[in-house]
């Protein structure tokens, strides 16, 4: 049996719907790099196969995001064990991801490290107010926050954590740490992952200005949380532009 999952892994991998799934979850990777929401070499995007939902694409350990390509990314089991391509695993990524995956039932699961969003992890809230910007009214009723840091995610009990404090929530704030956004595809989860990060700086800057902000009452946010949700052309719209513009 030992033998078999490989050859099954190695064949899937092969397969041109999953060949597809590589090359987007690479081009999310050059994309995020592109807008400057990555982290030199660390932070990880994964994306669980519709075919085998307990196995999940993953970029591997030690590229920067901006030279990703589809033949880079890898296959792996919820062990972490490579089932395919040539790069090796980073193991913090197998102890989240994974466990967001299994745990919180995400398809698509984006870590990030960047700018704006982890400074408001830093702060008394925690998170991005969905009553300020446009932008973070889209995020209104789907966010959690995890007010517990306890260092690197360096074992399987902290990923398993982190994901039961997310929920059913598309967006965690980890405190002093980063972010995670999910999504049921990779082009969705991105548009969620480049407009959480805007609408983070947009608070940011409001708040250094020092004069008080002026929030929407939480009905309105959610109105527009719901006209967002129910309109995802957008998102397919910006990541086929991305597609044309990115190599």
């Amino acid at each position: 049996m030992k033998n078999e999952i490989p050859v099954q892994a190695q064949d899937l991998f092969r397969a041109p719907a999953v060949r597809a799934l590589r090359d987007d979850l690479a081009l999310a990777l050059r994309a995020a790099a592109h807008h400057g929401l990555g982290e030199g070499v660390c932070n990880h995007f994964s994306v669980a196969l519709p075919q085998r939902p307990e196995w999940f694409l993953l970029n591997p350990r030690g590229m920067h995001w901006s030279e990703v390509q589809g033949h880079d990314i890898v296959l792996v089991d919820a062990e972490g064990q490579r089932l395919a391509g040539t790069h090796p695993v980073e193991p913090t990524a197998m102890f989240i991801h994974a466990a967001v995956h299994r745990i919180a039932r995400k398809a698509c699961v984006m870590h990030t490290h960047m700018p704006y969003a982890t400074a408001l992890t830093l702060t008394d809230s925690g998170g991005l107010d969905t009553t300020l910007s446009q932008n973070a009214m889209r995020f209104h009723g789907r966010i959690a926050v995890d007010a517990a840091y306890n260092g690197l995610a360096l074992d399987a009990g902290e990923g398993e954590r982190i994901a039961r404090a997310m929920g059913d929530a598309d967006v965690a704030f980890l405190a002093n740490h980063g972010v995670i956004v999910c999504g049921e595809q990779v082009g969705w989860a991105f548009d969620d992952l480049y407009y959480l990060e805007r609408a983070c700086m947009h608070q940011v800057l409001a708040q250094a200005t020092g004069r008080p902000l002026r929030p929407v009452q939480p009905e309105l946010a959610a109105r527009v949380a719901a006209q967002t949700a129910g309109e995802r052309m957008q998102s397919d719209l910006f990541f086929a532009s991305l597609r044309r513009t990115l190599r």
